[in-house]
C-alpha cells in the first residue's frame, strides 16, 4: 500500500515538472521567428531583390523561399519549378545579391526533401 501510494506521489511529483518546464520553454515556432527576425536585420539584399535575380538564372514558378544560414552566409534560398516540372534550388547572397549556387533537383531528391521538410515541421509542433 505505501509502495503504491510512493509511485503515484513519484508519477503526480514528475508530471508537474514536466510540465511546469515545458510552459516555461519557448516553443520552436517562437526560436524559428526569433532566428528569421535577427538573419533579415543583418540581411542587405531584400527578399523581392533576390528572387529577381534567381528567376533570372532560373526561370519558372518560385514555390518556396526562405532566409537561412548556410556555411556561415546569410543567403535566400528559392525552390524554382521549371518547365519541366523539375526544381532548381538557387541561392542568392542575402549580402552582396550574387548567385552563390545552383542545385538541379531530379525527382527523387525533390520527394526526399519534402519528407525531410515534413518530418522538421512535426518534430516543431
Amino acid at each position: 500500500m505505501k509502495s503504491q501510494k510512493l509511485l503515484a506521489l513519484i508519477i503526480f511529483v514528475v508530471l508537474v515538472a514536466g510540465a511546469t518546464i515545458a510552459s516555461a520553454a519557448p516553443k520552436a515556432g517562437q526560436e524559428i521567428a526569433g532566428v528569421q527576425e535577427k538573419l533579415s536585420r543583418e540581411a542587405k539584399v531584400t527578399k523581392e531583390e533576390a528572387q529577381a535575380t534567381a528567376l533570372k538564372r532560373a526561370p519558372g514558378t518560385v514555390e518556396s523561399a526562405e532566409l537561412e544560414r548556410e556555411h556561415k552566409r546569410i543567403v535566400w534560398s528559392f525552390d524554382i519549378r521549371n518547365s519541366k516540372g523539375t526544381i532548381t534550388e538557387v541561392q542568392v547572397s542575402a549580402i552582396t545579391g550574387k548567385v552563390l549556387r545552383v542545385e538541379h533537383e531530379n525527382r527523387k531528391q525533390e520527394a526526399d526533401e519534402k519528407r525531410k521538410e515534413q518530418s522538421e515541421k512535426k518534430k516543431q509542433k
